[in-house]
């Protein structure tokens, strides 16, 4: 079975995202190889990400985005604590088939 291609909003949040990285890349002065090498992916790779090509793993972008030294915020992102439909839900102790998470 083919793949489908990611969401149209998806797409754009990468291109967005490769966009962003290229200009702090340049905004640095520094060359494709630099940032390639520091984040431990090729060329090809880095013009891909900066592309906002769906089909690089996440591991690379991170990759690009700790060689660039935009830190780690992104990390974030999916915190449980911060998911405000999620803790709805937990609130109701709405019965579920998944084990509960331990804190």
């Amino acid at each position: 079975m083919p793949k489908r291609p990611p969401a149209i909003s998806v797409r754009r949040g990468l291109r967005r995202l490769g966009e962003d990285l290229r200009k702090a890349r340049l905004r640095r002065r520094l060359k494709m190889s630099i940032v390639a090498d520091r984040a431990g992916i090729s060329r090809e790779t880095l013009s891909k990400i900066q592309k906002g090509d769906p089909g690089v793993s996440m591991g690379s972008y991170a990759g690009v985005i700790f060689a660039l030294g935009l830190g780690t915020k992104w990390m974030e992102l999916a915190d449980i604590f911060h998911d405000p439909a999620g803790l709805a839900i937990d609130e109701e102790n709405i019965p579920k088939r998944a084990r509960g998470l331990k804190f």
